[in-house]
């Protein structure tokens, strides 16, 4: 079985940084990236070897409810970051830059991207957007701050896309590459596809000298990223084709909660072993 990336074998598993990941894509090598807001599951993924750890937007729909991305907010992402940051020994952690809060001008998203990184914690920040935002990027990266590029589907502009629609197809993929192209440019150190063809992804991830991460985009991108609730089987909506179940938890949930109820209301929990004698 192929063993987690680790940036120095010889000393065992360390903080993985920007660099880490340069090395695995040019040494033909993979990494992976899940979601995680908050400490708990962040132990666990940091432990078996997640190289990165996403705060996601998607934390709006995973955890508080809302029907989309668009409604989360700074101070929200903020909390969900640094309680990742918090489980995480070896893992680097990148949070979203969140709907409204960098597209206004490249100062706004440095104010943003600041917040995240001394408030939250977070290691680097993930921003969606094409060449148009080279600026926002650029002024980022000069103030510190490391960035990923998404591209593809955006979920934020999900009214602006028409929906969840895969992006990428035919002549568009000329497009979708400059887009790559200006965001490396700018300093991007990592560019995300989402809901990408894979031909589309892999004639990107050849132009690219940075590395890749694919989420619907086909495995020839250096890292691949999951919502961590679809890829255990948690989540209850509707799961993406491009998602393969490692586990099914909701069942899993869900039986041990009714037992548990079932137990209290018989008063068979709890028992004399879970009771204090004295």
């Amino acid at each position: 079985m192929p063993q987690p990336y680790v940036a120095n074998p010889e000393k065992g598993p360390s903080r993985i940084r920007v660099h880490h990941l340069q090395q695995a894509k040019e040494q033909g090598e993979k990494f992976a990236m899940l979601t995680a807001y908050d400490v708990m599951m962040a132990e666990i993924f940091d432990e078996a070897g997640i190289e990165i750890l996403l705060v996601g937007d998607s934390a709006a729909n995973t955890v508080i409810g809302y029907e989309s991305t668009l409604p989360i907010s700074i101070d929200e992402m903020i909390i969900f970051t640094k309680a990742v940051a918090n489980g995480s020994k070896r893992a680097m952690v990148v949070a979203d830059l969140p709907f409204g809060s960098y597209e206004q001008s490249p100062a706004q998203a440095v104010d943003t991207a600041v917040r995240l990184m001394k408030e939250g914690h977070a290691h680097a920040v993930k921003m969606e957007g094409t060449a148009a935002y080279a600026d926002h990027v650029r002024a980022m990266v000069l103030a510190g701050v490391p960035v990923i590029g998404h591209i593809g589907f955006t979920p934020q502009s999900e009214h602006a896309l028409g929906g969840y629609r895969i992006q990428g197809r035919g002549d568009a993929v000329e497009g979708m590459k400059a887009d790559a192209l200006a965001l490396q440019d700018a300093g991007a150190f990592c560019i995300l596809m989402e809901m990408v063809p894979s031909p589309a992804a892999k004639l990107i991830d050849e132009a690219l000298v940075v590395p890749t991460i694919g989420i619907g985009a086909g495995a020839s991108t250096t890292g691949q990223v999951l919502v961590w609730q679809d890829m255990l089987g948690l989540g209850g909506r509707r799961t993406p084709k491009f998602v393969k179940k490692y586990a099914d938890l909701r069942t899993t949930v869900s039986e041990a909660v009714s037992a548990y109820h079932q137990d209290v209301l018989a008063g068979t929990f709890p028992s004399a072993e879970y009771e204090f004698d004295k």
